[in-house]
């Protein structure tokens, strides 16, 4: 009972952060479901973090779709490349230690942080779409990127969101709003792909998922209203969650370190 409440509320903290400052929840939900609701295995966590991470983002794009215009052809290709990256990924992180793969977490959480310090890049002049004209430099790209960040996506069981805008970005030279859009057709492709290998190989929780996914709606919302509320501290919000996306990561990958020496 303790358990599933404690599933709940961590889904919500990871919709909450989603949607108050737009990023960087599903860092989080590894982490949460390892230390605070007790999933005993770091695989485990990793393919349930997976399933959720791809169903709120579904879900978000959704929403997204209704609002601005996805550029569907980028991140169609985009995502393409980056699912047999993810499989791969998926496929290298369950051979690897379990605590030797919390360490390595803790480092990409620290990186993670550190990285959202750092000023937003701003897009180019204009959001490109994937033509004809330009698809001999555009999708070089948009593959090789993809396929990078898709590794990296399933290695983590993680969204990737903060990989996959800058990687659009570079790739494209589309702006921020545009490639914050369209990066969720690839955090939901990547997540499926991540979740679909560790259930293949009984490293679900189905249900520690359907709670994580019912919480992350309930906060998704709550965050979607505060960040209307907040927008002025926007910015100052998202450098104390960076904070503590550092030290969290520091807690992490200091436990994996400990247990593999």
């Amino acid at each position: 009972m303790l358990s599933s409440a404690l599933a709940l509320a961590s889904g919500s903290a990871i919709g909450l952060t989603l949607g108050l400052i737009g990023g960087g929840g599903s860092i989080l939900a590894v982490p949460l479901l390892v230390y605070a609701v007790g999933v005993p295995s770091a695989h485990v966590a990793i393919g349930t973090a997976a399933f959720a991470v791809a169903v709120n983002a579904a879900a978000s794009l959704g929403i997204h779709a209704r609002r601005t215009a996805i550029r569907w052809p980028c991140a169609l290709v985009f995502s393409a490349a980056g699912v047999g990256g993810a499989f791969a990924g998926a496929a290298l992180g369950k051979a690897v230690d379990g605590e030797k793969l919390l360490a390595l977490f803790g480092l990409v959480m620290i990186v993670v942080g550190a990285l959202m310090l750092r000023p937003r890049p701003k897009g180019g002049s204009q959001s490109a779409w994937l033509t004809r004209a330009n698809a001999a430099r555009l999708l070089p790209r948009l593959i090789g990127l993809g396929a990078a960040v898709g590794m990296l996506s399933g290695f983590f069981g993680i969204g990737g969101g903060f990989l996959i805008v800058p990687g659009l970005i570079l790739a494209t030279d589309m702006e921020l709003q545009d490639a914050t859009s369209s990066s969720l057709v690839a955090v939901t492709a990547f997540g499926i792909a991540s979740a679909s290998s560790y259930a293949w190989s009984g490293l679900v929780d189905w249900q520690v998922a359907a709670l994580l996914v019912a919480g992350g709606i309930l906060g998704a919302f709550a965050g979607t209203k505060a960040n209307t509320l907040l927008a002025r501290r926007k910015g100052a919000l998202t450098q104390v969650f960076a904070w503590f996306v550092i030290v969290a990561g520091l807690y992490v990958g200091g436990k994996g370190l400990l247990a593999v020496v």
